[in-house]
């Protein structure tokens, strides 16, 4: 039986491993440490696993959970391994020592100490590394050589002899680099753009660095990242702007880039969906690897080597592609922002695809190293509720469930594919542990959506007389109590305000007020035309010119209806033809008590009045002609200021006398 799998997670109290499938229980005779501790790590090859207190690092042997070493490091705030666990890497924060020099922050050391050394030459070299962003060394396979980037230059050690320099690989503005794994030591540096030049990627030998053995230059490139197969015989470039200049995005542009080790191809790879790239990743048979791109939905495609499609998946709101260990099955998950969503495909049974599985705000997803569980967990701080692991099988049945306050890292033991061969992973299905059914029991089921919300009229049904308007056939709202030849405001007639407790309120108001704010016209009475401001003052000047005149040719006896809210008053009464005075009534309007001669003589006084007020014909010409003068006038103040005119302006100018020989014919003396 193969060793069962395990994994290690990080939280705000403490540190603890679990041993997986098929046991899912703590690891026996490990004492799970307890406080501030910042970082953790397993060994690439598997062998260690170490994390940092305050005080040291402690480094146990996960397969017993037994302490194999500590080292005297504190206030640790990184670490990691060497690929074969024979070195600790350890990273501090930036500090100076008393005469103000720069401390030496990042240091390696020997994980397991030297029989016949006295403790003083653990630590192997030392250097001053302020970034923390690409802190760690970088080793080949074999550890036989290590890396580290300073300025403009690659520096390459010896693993063994870090106090010396073996090697350096000068590219100037160099920005980043990756070793090449497998067999054959190959290094790729990045250079970003400067002084107009393009941006560029070249591949090394490992120590032959007089020409580059493969290389691109492409603008669109302030930073990258470099990705080399398993094998270390092809990369893959992506790089990246910051800053989107088609603004599209937020995020700048992406490109792909392939090249191989050999020199004998590099290329461009062609994406047929607009918008960023996702994510991109290699199988581990180093043959084939797989592109999220495209704006959302987004699509997810498989390129060969050399960049020609194999597969595209259907088209699905996703960002995240991982390929399991064998290379057998293919996860295409949307994570982040998304819904959670993982699809599995079964890439040896023409990508048919096993299962959907629904795993809402996580921010991890791993394969197992055996690859049939798939690790997904919701850690701290980008969701500091709901922290948890799960462990679901590749047939999506969900295998494990724990709730973890406050999970800051959880990660799987390395292990090889050796330990794990491949067996059919459907035959027999593996046994949930009761944890899962007890989530599960108490997980609601889904509930299919609603929808969106459709109108009456676009369900295929008609609507209901109740809430139709009355011009389209609906019924008309009838107020209770209101007299038969009242007028109809609006759709069905209008609504009397009424307060609970007082006296009803008789049918017309005084003159501008109604029930509901308007103004209530007694039956028969047409609604007054509205006027703007200006309209209603040159009204009103025009009427009182006119009252003026006929008072002029008809003597006093000409009297005008009062407007809306005014009164003639004489000795503080009220006064009105024949003696009788005008009444206000309720419906906001004045009703004549006079008999009909009275009121026909007053019409004919008024129209009288109108008609003597009446501009002639002669004074609108003379009108129009000062129109002219003051036009013309102004025309010459403009000429005289220097400002250049029109030849119709000019022309309009020597009409002048023309125009004032005109006015003075119509007697206009001006």
């Amino acid at each position: 039986m193969a060793a069962p799998t395990q994994l290690a997670f990080r939280t705000v109290k403490g540190i603890g491993i679990l041993d997986a499938d098929p046991v899912y229980e703590p690891l026996a005779g490990f004492e799970r440490p307890e406080g501030n501790l910042r970082c953790s790590a397993y060994s690439p090859c598997g062998r260690y696993f170490a994390w940092a207190s305050p005080e040291k690092v402690t480094i146990i042997d996960p397969s017993v959970g037994h302490v194999v070493s500590t080292i005297p490091a504190e206030n640790v705030f990184e670490l990691g391994f060497s690929p074969l666990g024979t070195y600790l890497i350890t990273w501090q924060r930036p500090s100076k020592d008393e005469n103000g020099d720069a401390v030496r922050n990042l240091k390696v050391w020997q994980v397991v100490e030297s029989p016949d050394s006295n403790g003083a030459d653990r630590i192997v070299g030392s250097y001053v590394q302020k970034s923390q962003t690409g802190w760690n060394l970088q080793y080949t396979s074999d550890e036989r050589y290590c890396g580290r980037v300073v300025t403009n230059e690659v520096q390459f050690f010896q693993s063994d002899n870090l106090s010396k320099v073996w090697n350096k690989l000068h590219v100037e503005g160099v920005a980043d680099f990756a070793l090449s794994p497998g067999q054959n030591h190959s290094v790729a540096v990045f250079i970003p753009e400067r002084k107009g030049q393009p941006a560029a990627v070249k591949v090394f030998l490992v120590p032959q660095f007089g020409a580059a053995v493969s290389q691109k230059t492409f603008f669109k490139g302030d930073k990258v990242q470099l990705k080399w197969n398993a094998s270390g015989t092809t990369l893959i470039v992506l790089a990246q702007t910051d800053v989107d200049k088609t603004g599209k995005s937020y995020y700048g542009e992406t490109t792909l880039y392939l090249l191989s080790t050999s020199g004998g191809f590099d290329s461009r790879v062609h994406l047929d969906k607009e918008g960023p790239i996702h994510d991109v990743t290699w199988s581990p048979n180093s043959k084939e690897f797989g592109v999220v791109y495209g704006y959302m939905p987004a699509k997810t495609t498989i390129f060969n080597v050399r960049g020609v499609t194999k597969h595209s998946f259907p088209v699905s709101p996703r960002n995240t592609i991982l390929f399991s260990p064998h290379g057998r099955f293919v996860l295409v998950a949307g994570f982040g922002n998304l819904a959670g969503q993982m699809d599995i495909y079964d890439m040896e049974k023409n990508y048919n695809k096993i299962t959907t599985v629904e795993a809402s705000n996580s921010s991890v997803c791993e394969w197992s190293p055996d690859g049939q569980t798939i690790l997904t967990a919701t850690t701290s701080p980008r969701l500091r509720v709901d922290n948890g692991l799960r462990l679901w099988h590749v047939s999506g049945a969900l295998m494990y469930n724990e709730e973890i306050n406050e999970l800051y890292e959880v990660c799987w033991r390395p292990q090889s594919t050796t330990q794990h061969p491949m067996a059919d992973p459907f035959n027999p299905l593996p046994t949930p542990h009761p944890s899962a059914l007890a989530y599960l029991s108490t997980k609601k089921a889904p509930v299919k959506p609603a929808g969106a919300y459709r109108p009456p009229g676009a369900r295929g049904q008609l609507t209901p007389l109740a809430f139709r308007r009355e011009d389209e056939g609906g019924a008309a709202f009838i107020r209770d109590g209101a007299p038969a030849g009242g007028a109809l405001n609006g759709f069905g007639r209008s609504r009397r305000r009424e307060v609970p407790g007082a006296e009803p309120v008789e049918e017309y108001l005084p003159p501008g007020a109604a029930p509901g704010g308007g103004v209530a016209l007694p039956p028969g009475v047409e609604q007054p035309e509205k006027l703007s401001k200006s309209a209603a003052r040159n009204k009103k000047k025009r009427e009182a010119r006119k009252l003026k005149d006929g008072q002029g040719e008809e003597g006093p006896t000409i009297d005008r209806s009062p407007a809306r809210g005014e009164k003639n008053t004489d000795n503080g009464r009220p006064k009105g033809h024949g003696g009788e005075g005008h009444h206000p009534r309720k419906n906001g309007h004045h009703q004549q008590q006079s008999n009909g001669a009275a009121s026909t003589k007053q019409s004919a006084h008024v129209s009288a009045a109108i008609d003597a007020g009446a501009p002639t014909a002669q004074e609108k010409k003379i009108r129009g002609l000062l129109k002219k003068i003051r036009a013309i006038d102004e025309l010459k103040m403009r000429l005289a200021g220097g400002e250049k005119l029109e030849d119709t302006q000019m022309k309009k100018i020597q009409t002048e006398d023309a125009v004032r020989k005109e006015l003075d014919g119509l007697g206009y003396a001006g």
